[in-house]
């Protein structure tokens, strides 16, 4: 008992002692189940941080959030103009308009999702530094914040095809979209937790995901068919396993041409968001321990 301490306040103090043993790093990495609970507590804090920094994202612009849907409807006409007109890529594809919009507005919420995964630890150092929470939290929080600015740019992606000539009609398949969509979300959920650990050990692939992810668009059939590379065998089948071109490919035939997927088109990209998603997420959560020190 400490006789100052009792004179000041007139009652005992107790003090505890705690054994070393009993003391835990910090950064100690938790077991995988226990990490996905504490991850599914913070689930109010990630859909708060991603609702904000949507909102911060357009402040200081003149058309605010607007820019969130007008930013891709330049960029597809900015496209259509280059491969559509100039280099006339729409030779032999029904409904090049729809076939354009569906593939760059899809691929535009991947590629942002990897970009904004790769950067998402060491932007919220300073939050890691002052709090003590699973590190998924922050590449959780950024997708979650291109998923909530996805859906209005979604909305205006389906009245374009439902208005724009050639009109398309809505079947039962369009309830097909949904689906690939979903499964869109879980591959880049897992891509941008791959892509956040590792640029954390390899500061500099952020510089080269830009270009990887040029690479990537132009070899997954965005402005053209993929029948223009049947003279390459080799290649025209390494797109068939693209998951990126299975996600194209797949939302063109259930909203454009009316058509169900292939059989193996489902079985491919499931398989890519199985692999992604869950192996990202073990992958991260493995890495957990380094993070602590950024």
């Amino acid at each position: 008992m400490d006789r100052r301490s009792k004179a000041r306040t007139g009652r005992p103090v107790l003090h505890e002692v705690v054994h070393l043993d009993d003391l835990g790093h910090v950064y100690r990495r938790p077991p995988f189940g226990e990490y996905l609970r504490k991850l599914w507590g913070r689930r109010h804090f990630i859909r708060a941080d991603a609702r904000g920094r949507v909102i911060s994202g357009s402040a200081g612009t003149v058309l605010g959030m607007l820019w969130l849907v007008l930013r891709p409807i330049l960029d597809g006409a900015a496209y259509y103009t280059i491969f559509g007109i100039i280099l006339n890529t729409q030779r032999g594809i029904p409904n090049f308009l729809g076939y354009l919009l569906i593939g760059v507005f899809l691929f535009r919420f991947t590629s942002r999702c990897l970009s904004a995964g790769a950067s998402s630890l060491t932007s919220g150092r300073n939050l890691m530094k002052a709090f003590t929470f699973p590190r998924a939290a922050l590449p959780v929080a950024v997708v979650t914040r291109e998923a909530i600015s996805f859906i209005p740019v979604l909305g205006v992606m389906m009245a374009l095809i439902l208005l724009l000539p050639p009109t398309e009609v809505i079947t039962w398949r369009w309830a097909l979209f949904p689906v690939i969509l979903a499964m869109q979300f879980a591959f880049a959920f897992g891509l941008a937790l791959v892509a956040a650990r590792v640029t954390v050990h390899v500061p500099d692939l952020n510089q080269l995901i830009s270009v990887l992810t040029r690479f990537w668009l132009y070899s997954s059939a965005v402005f053209f068919a993929r029948e223009r590379f049947e003279s390459v065998p080799w290649l025209y089948e390494a797109m068939g396993y693209n998951p990126m071109f299975l996600v194209l490919d797949m939302s063109r035939d259930v909203l454009l041409y009316g058509v169900s997927p292939s059989v193996h088109s489902w079985v491919v990209l499931t398989a890519w968001t199985v692999v992604t998603s869950v192996g990202g997420m073990i992958f991260f959560w493995r890495g957990e321990e380094r993070y602590g020190s950024l």
